[in-house]
């Protein structure tokens, strides 16, 4: 990932990279959500220079416009809506009908979308089709993996994923200890286009900008680890995995003093392989874990897949290949199905997707949506789709503007109104209510949400989904008030250069306000 503070989410993912594998259920669900790198010089100002929260007998909207105006954003854009849930009251509004970029919070929309359109029962699949025949433990032909957009497709313990071994065990039982032809992995249900429109090119190297294929592993991203030398000023000892990354590494990271902070940076240019680490590590520091983003998913999955074969003694003279680097595709002849992966449902790719802000997921749901309701793997088919769906759903076509399905582009825009709009359409649909709601962070307990709120009045109060890129913060969702009221919420702040703590800070503290004040 990025140095520093440029990614909020480094810390949920060495977490997530030193459990690769075990589920997102086992997932520790901690701080951090969509990022970009931070441009803009960070003042530094302390907590006690935002404005107190105005006290004696003041309207609500009095007290919440003096909570927004603190002059330390005196020239950011506030976007607010919050409305009673029980009656439809509008308790406030600010800039709520003005278009702002939303950063995560456009996974609403994605997820929002997905859940009607594919079900909360929808499941990926991938296969493992063998072409050709068998004879004497021999496959004379290929074998070829079918993607079917699946994101959950993990390594475990940097390791190979436990796929290969249940695919492997798949291969014996066909009788196949051989294969003379090639390993393919087929990607066709999506374009080629694995980013998405307005991510910016420097940050296209971290784990957090991952694209997006039909074919998917280890959420196509590579794990780096790095450990301290013996000495100060001894090289550090890096090693990626898992095995198939394709990633040529140069590292320059060194050993620092006991007692001091990690900094570190890493760069690749997009369309290249070379992955360029440099920084320095405590020598008191045991480890440190980042990720970086693999340049072509399909070519990764087949890789680590033969890798996997071969060293459970199935050889594959062929070699592994992306089926769009073939000259010659292959046959559709006695090819047949040897094994089916089906993802964990919907419900519970959705309730990661949301409370991690895996950026990586929502491109694959989006792309998926495109395949399925569009006829076309691709994002444009993808947000086609979305578009339609808010309109019937009552949503102003001019409230936003969709371009990905994470909120990573800085091309996306959208309004508090239509934020709110579609929190009031999923709480009216039974069927979506309630896996909707599970799938939110919760303040002070999980997701992008269990470091924030704690030991306040917020503290599980809020379910509500975060956001931020450079100079853009967002947190929407639901707020139950001390006397049991419900409310539907949307705060969005842009053309900020305070950090995003001080936001935070603000925002909380609106919350805090409404959670009391009858």
């Amino acid at each position: 990932m990025s140095p520093g503070s440029r990614v909020q989410g480094l810390p949920r993912r060495r977490r997530r990279a030193a459990t690769a594998g075990l589920g997102f259920a086992l997932l520790i669900l901690a701080a951090g959500c969509a990022t970009t790198p931070a441009k803009a010089p960070q003042p530094k100002v302390t907590p006690s220079a935002v404005a107190p929260a105005p006290a004696g007998p003041i309207d609500r909207r009095e007290a919440l416009d003096a909570i927004f105006n603190d002059p330390l954003f005196a020239r950011a854009t506030f976007a607010v809506r919050v409305e009673s849930l029980a009656d439809g009251r509008v308790l406030y509004t600010r800039n709520s009908e003005k278009l702002v970029m939303p950063a995560s919070n456009m996974k609403l929309l994605t997820m929002a979308v997905a859940a009607e359109k594919l079900g909360w029962d929808f499941r990926f699949e991938t296969k493992l089709d063998a072409a050709g025949t068998v004879t004497d433990g021999a496959l004379t032909g290929d074998l070829v993996v079918v993607g079917g957009g699946d994101p959950s497709i993990d390594s475990q313990n940097f390791g190979a994923s436990p796929l290969f071994d249940e695919w492997a065990e798949s291969l014996r039982a066909a009788g196949i200890r051989r294969v003379e032809g090639r390993l393919i992995g087929d990607d066709n249900l999506f374009d080629d286009t694995v980013i998405g429109p307005g991510w910016a090119w420097d940050y296209l190297g971290d784990g957090y900008a991952a694209g997006s294929s039909a074919l998917n592993y280890n959420e196509n991203t590579a794990v780096i680890r790095i450990w301290p030398g013996a000495t100060v000023g001894a090289p550090a000892r890096v090693e990626l995995s898992p095995t198939g990354h394709g990633l040529a590494l140069t590292s320059t990271v060194t050993t620092s003093a006991a007692d001091g902070t990690p900094s570190m940076s890493q760069f690749r240019q997009p369309g290249t392989k070379a992955l360029l680490l440099n920084g320095t590590i405590p020598l008191d520091r045991a480890l440190i874990v980042r990720t970086a983003a693999i340049e072509n998913p399909t070519q990764f999955f087949v890789n680590g897949f033969k890798a996997a074969l071969e060293a459970r003694g199935i050889d594959v003279r062929g070699g592994a290949w992306d089926i769009d680097a073939l000259t010659t595709p292959p046959v559709e002849t006695s090819r047949r199905t040897l094994a089916t992966r089906r993802s964990l449902p919907l419900s519970s790719l959705g309730a990661y997707f949301l409370k991690e802000s895996q950026n990586f997921y929502g491109e694959a749901i989006l792309k998926t949506l495109g395949q399925r309701l569009g006829r076309s793997g691709s994002t444009t088919a993808g947000r086609r789709v979305v578009n339609e769906t808010l309109t019937t759903w009552g949503i102003p076509e001019d409230s936003y503007l969709m371009y990905d399905g994470s909120g990573l582009s800085r091309y996306n825009y959208v309004s508090a109104d239509a934020i709110v709009f579609l929190f009031k359409h999923v709480w009216s649909d039974e069927r979506q209510r309630g896996p909707f709601l599970a799938a939110l962070p919760v303040g002070g307990q999980d997701g992008t949400l269990g470091l924030r709120m704690r030991n306040t009045v917020l503290a599980g109060r809020v379910q509500a989904k975060t956001g931020t890129i450079s100079n853009v913060r967002s947190l929407s969702g639901f707020l139950v008030t001390e006397s049991g009221e419900r409310l539907v919420f949307s705060m969005i702040a842009n053309h900020f250069i305070a950090t995003s703590a001080q936001v935070d800070a603000v925002v909380e503290r609106a919350l805090a306000y409404l959670s009391r004040s009858r």
